[in-house]
């Protein structure tokens, strides 16, 4: 199985779902496999590679209830590289269909134990919370990436996912990591903005891909394409193929040593 990160951050707004989505374009650009799993019941990452809203039954639904599998509910997008488990509305309801379950927390990562090394990478988008979609996340994944935007309590909420990630690596998934922080929505004429920056900075491992505020970004979405497919030479889509490349390099870096 290939590298699997949960892009997780139980803040709304913070450019999540954009991340994930334009992540997973830019390491497909870059020639390697890979895998999109939208875990967020609004179905945001599957409309941002083109699946059609409400067109999905299933999806990771049905591979949560153990109904189907990851290889099953994989749809092919745009890009020859990048394949999507898409949402549906039905995702709502899994916490309720599981509350019984005593491995409610182990599905994600049974299924992906199926996939072999179909894989280069997984990226996972978690809803804005902390409940059992994203602790599947978290148990299945073997990193955790933070979008945050730079302002007044985004480091009280960091807090409380890595106080989260904690407690899944003591239970769950002892191999979990928190691979580093991402600023989005980045505005540096903004003094808050580089004050809470700095003091991420201080804690946490913070990537040197920023990304801004950018059009091209915002509306891309509403064209069911990635940045890179919508206008390859955004300031946004730069920024994305950066953050690629720094992760990528993270693990060329791991392999040589």
């Amino acid at each position: 199985m290939g590298r699997v990160f949960a892009i997780a951050n139980q803040k709304g707004g913070v450019g999540k779902t954009t991340t994930a989505v334009n992540l997973a374009a830019s390491l497909a650009v870059a020639e390697q496999r890979v895998l999109l799993i939208d875990l967020d019941p609004q179905g945001n990452a599957s409309t941002g590679v083109g699946i059609a809203p409400g067109s999905t039954e299933g999806g990771t639904y049905r591979v949560l209830l153990e109904e189907s599998t990851l290889a099953a509910e994989a749809v092919e997008t745009a890009m020859p590289l990048l394949s999507v488990v898409p949402s549906s509305q039905d995702l709502v309801a899994i916490e309720r269909e599981l509350v019984d379950a005593d491995d409610q927390a182990l599905r994600l990562r049974r299924a992906l134990d199926t996939l072999a090394d179909e894989y280069d990478y997984v990226i996972i988008d978690c809803p804005p919370s902390l409940g059992v979609l994203t602790i599947n996340a978290l148990t299945a994944a073997d990193h955790v990436l933070v979008p945050l935007q730079c302002e007044y309590y985004a480091l009280e909420g960091l807090s409380q996912l890595v106080g989260t990630i904690e407690r899944v690596k003591g239970s769950l998934n002892p191999a979990l990591s928190l691979h580093g922080v991402l600023l989005t929505m980045f505005d540096r004429r903004n003094n808050l903005a580089n004050e809470v920056a700095e003091e991420v900075r201080k804690h946490f491992r913070v990537f040197k891909a920023v990304i801004p505020r950018n059009v091209r970004l915002a509306e891309a979405p509403s064209h069911g394409l990635p940045v890179i497919l919508y206008d390859a030479s955004s300031r946004g889509s730069y920024c994305y193929l950066n953050l690629a490349r720094e992760i990528l390099d993270d693990f060329d870096e791991s392999a040589a040593a």
